[in-house]
């Protein structure tokens, strides 16, 4: 299971101001950790875990790769994954933490 309440996040190059970045952190965060349908206002606004719940764990990696790379170009134009990485500190109960690291555009 890929836990996206706990997903990290890591700016690839600092190229803006202090402010922005803080606030397209703040952005991405949001995004990230609500699951699809459950912001009001937004309905559209989240990750889709049923795109990866129930897979092998290497298949729901790449969809939620996939994922997550389409839903930042949609949510977040000022950001662009560079790629995701694991932390496995929860790989014994079966969860992973996904490190998402973007860069600015």
């Amino acid at each position: 299971m890929i836990d996206i309440s706990s997903t990290v996040l890591a700016l690839s190059e600092d190229s803006a101001t202090q402010e922005e970045v803080q606030d397209v952190a703040r952005c991405l965060r949001t995004l990230y950790s609500t699951p699809l349908g459950s912001q009001e206002g937004d309905r559209s606004l989240g990750i889709d875990q049923g795109v990866f719940l129930d897979k092998p764990m290497e298949v729901a990696k790449a969809l939620y790769v996939r994922e997550v790379t389409e839903r930042t170009a949609e949510f977040e134009p000022r950001a662009q994954v560079v790629r995701v990485d694991w932390l496995e500190s929860k790989l014994k109960q079966g969860e992973v933490i996904p490190k998402v690291v973007y860069e600015l555009v």
